[in-house]
């Protein structure tokens, strides 16, 4: 419900002032005049808040309940209050659902004000939903909306799931190494001091040991500094756009490239069946891709399109994408049946996808296993070694 501030005279012409919550200003002047005033002014009061991206989980259910609500016949207005009076929602999502609320009792559709709460709701869904509002099929889009959003939030768990033991792996390796350096090679010192020369590998490990016993701040800034600055070269847009063609070349790219498709596919069947034209659909959906390198050959097919050439033929010349993405959108191009296709290649491509993001992390975990190990071994053989040739000289000289 929003909020007013507002400037009352009661009988005695008395000026009144303070805050008061109402559907609208008809109703807040309704409830001063049955109370015996007169309401001279009042203006809403827009509270200030943070906005961020909502997750898709959210966005999910926040689609799957209006959907079921506006379908059973409750009013848009009805329907968002219900979904922020929801116990099980955070602060911030109902901060954000009643200021949905507040703006449509003002008279702004569902659309522009989520357009006006960006980056809290994306583009997809504000496009979705003024499409929606055009057509009068408000529900069936949410409730569409709300299948490829739980679709998303499930893939992207898919990825954080296979990702877990690879983490656990990471942090192992740097807490064997740590031990073995900072603690268990110290003991070794005063073995190796007593012997006339060490071998080359054994005087690196022991380098690196009084190092990380004796200097070990010093890592640990280099490491935190290695990640600030890490974080600000990738923002560089050269720099994202090598690391994002290195996504999709070689054998890591087959994987990664019907993850992009799949994503396209996806967003480009939910925008063409809820009737957007085709070029506001492909300006949508690459934007949803999450590669930049892709991204930018989209100039090029928003050309090719614009002149009359069919999506399937300016899609194959993009390098990020299957092609089996293209052969099937040509095939509903040719049928008429373009959308039904669309959503037959994005089920198709996200059940492979899933395969993708198993197949990604199975390569993670070996090689972290091989670096463990080339790790380990190269410290036990650095502290037998010498160990090893003072027996040697002992036995000769005997």
């Amino acid at each position: 419900m929003p909020e007013y501030r507002y400037q009352a005279q009661d009988s005695k012409g008395k000026i009144v002032k303070g805050k008061a919550d109402a559907f609208d200003e008809t109703d807040l002047q309704k409830r001063f005049h049955e109370s015996g005033l007169l309401l001279l002014e009042a203006k809403p009061i827009q509270k200030q808040m943070s906005l961020k991206p909502l997750k898709k989980t959210k966005l999910a259910d926040f689609c799957r309940q209006l959907g079921t609500l506006i379908k059973s016949g409750v009013i848009l207005v009805k329907a968002i209050e219900i979904i922020a009076n929801d116990e099980s929602i955070s602060d911030y999502e109902r901060q954000l659902y009643l200021r949905l609320r507040d703006r449509i009792v003002q008279g702004v559709a569902l659309s522009y004000v989520m357009e006006e709460l960006e980056p809290a709701f994306p583009p997809l869904l504000i496009f979705m939903i003024r499409a929606a509002e055009t057509s009068g099929t408000l529900d069936t889009t949410c409730l569409r909306l709300a299948e490829q959003y739980t679709s998303e939030a499930q893939l992207e768990q898919t990825a954080k799931n296979s990702l877990t033991y690879p983490k656990i792996l990471g942090v192992l390796i740097v807490l064997v190494v740590a031990i073995l350096f900072g603690y268990v090679l110290p003991q070794f010192d005063e073995i190796f001091a007593t012997l006339p020369k060490l071998p080359l590998p054994t005087r690196i490990l022991m380098a690196i040991s009084d190092f990380v016993a004796n200097k070990w701040y010093i890592i640990l800034i280099v490491v935190v500094l290695a990640i600030i600055f890490g974080k600000m070269i990738v923002k560089i847009p050269a720099i994202r756009l090598t690391i994002d063609h290195i996504k999709v070349m070689g054998k890591w790219g087959k994987l990664t490239k019907v993850i992009y498709s799949a994503r396209f596919a996806r967003t480009m069947s939910s925008l063409y069946s809820s009737g957007i034209p085709i070029h506001s659909c492909i300006e949508i959906a690459k934007s949803t891709i999450g590669n930049k390198y892709i991204e930018d050959q989209f100039v090029e097919v928003e050309r090719k399109v614009s002149g009359g050439m069919p999506l399937s033929a300016a899609l194959m010349d993009v390098n990020g994408f299957v092609s089996k993405l293209s052969a099937t959108i040509k095939v509903g191009e040719e049928t008429g049946m373009l959308g039904n296709m669309l959503e037959s290649v994005a089920d198709d491509l996200d059940f492979y996808s899933k395969q993708a993001l198993l197949k990604l992390t199975s390569y993670i975990e070996p090689v972290m296993i091989v670096v463990m190990a080339v790790a380990v071994g190269f410290i036990m053989i650095s502290i037998i070694q010498p160990i090893y040739q003072s027996y040697q000289t002992i036995g000769a000289g005997s």
